[in-house]
């Protein structure tokens, strides 16, 4: 069992193009198959080596691993040129004259009759000697294939079943070759490249998106025409917004390294690509590891419909994810965001204190800039620490916490301790012990929201900023 994920290099990898993938990869986990990788890249122009690039880091950050060296479209050329020389031998191509001038005068007729867009098929019979007089002229030609309109192309789709597209739909023959002159192939087209590169492959099994439906009849007709063997067909359903409509760049975020970037953790972002479009066994969790729905994931519970996007679900997955990290790990995925920022921690043994502080309070892993901020820099002040900070006995509160710091300065930073000399400080200038936790966490925070203050305070203590903060504040 082999199947592939064919992605163009013209653009980054899209979160549709990734839940292919994925789709692709779990049904090759189950089966204990080959998940494959072609890089379609014949579009000379807009094709990137930087595209192709973010496509194989997505898939890797994502855990979607190939079983072999990925394949470049463009490696594969003179085959599929081959393949078109063939039909055109056997009659079931031919080389077409049409200019644009044409062809936009046979759309706009149809259009005034309300008729849908198709080739007419005017030069598929040319004589011989019509060929040659084209030919002497220096005219240039498509190729295309012919396509009988009262043929009935007929699948069992692994998701939708049995699925019956009618010739007459196809919109005519179909161009498999770019214009080029009369003696020559001119570059060939998408449909026919993927058959011929499906084949040569050895794909088994073709699982992509259902905007495919209509090309894969197209396929079936030219795997038949030039005597291949017909793979497995399954149409995943789209990933829809909430409007209903395909999910696109208007919508926003898209592409994998923008998730990534955000702050979203690869397993919450896979573990939901998977849930757009399958439904959990009974008894199962939703949330889970790739390898974990690996085990038990067939199209038997790939829904038909589109699958709505829902940024709460996302959200909600990413923040367990991250509860559930162990603080080493937590650590290690926040020390490039804080690097970034020119932060630096004074010991693993304080890295791992800050991140059990605030990891219970994160979504985004880039919450963790924010939430890690006031322990690398001075915080600003907000509204509600300036109105604790200029409230009623709130500098007299704190002058009596440095002034019991001056004399039994933090032993150890115990808890305990800390508790002890803030009843003892509140205590002897007669003040309630909540106004002086909440001016000392508005001087060390800049805030009344926040991290346990406790814990807070024990942090800023061991690096030296609590102090400072503190006298800044009276």
């Amino acid at each position: 069992m082999r199947v592939r994920l064919a992605p163009s290099p013209t653009g980054k990898l899209h979160i549709g193009t990734a839940r292919t993938a994925l789709f692709n990869w779990l049904f090759a986990f189950h089966e204990k198959g080959q998940f494959l990788l072609r890089i379609e890249d014949t579009d000379k122009e807009r094709s990137k080596t930087e595209f192709t690039t973010n496509i194989l880091e997505g898939l890797e950050w994502l855990g979607i691993n190939w079983t072999e060296s990925p394949v470049l479209q463009s490696s594969q050329i003179q085959k599929h040129k081959d393949a078109i020389q063939l039909l055109l031998d056997r009659g079931l191509a031919y080389r077409c004259y049409a200019t644009e001038e044409e062809l936009e005068e046979m759309r706009s007729q149809q259009k005034a009759k309300g008729e849908a867009p198709r080739y007419d098929n005017r030069y598929r019979d040319l004589s011989a000697e019509e060929q040659s007089k084209f030919h002497q002229e220096g005219k240039t030609a498509v190729v295309r294939f012919r396509i009988d309109d009262l043929s009935v192309i007929s699948w069992n789709d692994l998701i939708r079943g049995q699925i019956n597209w009618h010739g007459e739909d196809l919109g005519g023959d179909m161009v498999i070759a770019r214009r080029a002159p009369a003696d020559e192939i001119g570059d060939p087209l998408y449909n026919l490249a993927v058959v011929v590169d499906d084949s040569s492959m050895e794909i088994s099994h073709v699982i992509r998106g259902e905007d495919h439906i209509a090309n894969t009849a197209k396929q079936i007709l030219l795997y038949k025409a030039l005597g291949l063997s017909i793979p497995i067909f399954a149409h995943t359903p789209l990933i829809l917004n909430q409007e209903g409509k395909k999910l696109s760049k208007r919508d926003g975020v898209t592409s994998i390294s923008e998730f990534k970037s955000m702050g979203y953790t690869s397993e919450a972002l896979a573990n939901y690509m998977t849930l757009l479009g399958w439904s959990v066994p009974e008894g199962m969790e939703e949330r889970f590891t790739i390898q974990e729905v690996g085990s038990v994931f067939g199209f038997d519970r790939v829904n038909k419909a589109g699958a709505k996007f829902d940024w709460d679900k996302l959200n909600w997955l990413n923040s367990q994810v991250i509860h559930n990290l162990p603080p080493q790990s937590l650590l290690e995925r926040l020390l490039p965001l804080w690097e970034k920022k020119g932060w630096k921690i004074s010991s693993n043994e304080w890295g791992l204190d800050l991140v059990s502080l605030i990891g219970p309070s994160l979504t985004l892993l880039n919450d963790g800039i924010d939430q890690a901020f006031p322990f690398f820099e001075t915080p600003p002040l907000l509204e509600d620490g300036k109105n604790q900070l200029q409230s009623e006995n709130s500098s007299k509160a704190l002058e009596s916490l440095s002034k019991q710091l001056e004399v039994n300065p933090w032993d150890g930073y115990n808890t305990e301790f800390a508790k002890d000399i803030l009843k003892t400080a509140a205590e002897s200038i007669d003040i309630k012990k909540g106004v002086l936790m909440k001016s000392l966490r508005a001087s060390l925070l800049g805030t009344l929201n926040g991290p346990d203050l406790i814990t807070s305070w024990g942090l800023l203590a061991r690096i030296g900023k609590d102090r400072e903060r503190l006298l800044s504040n009276i």
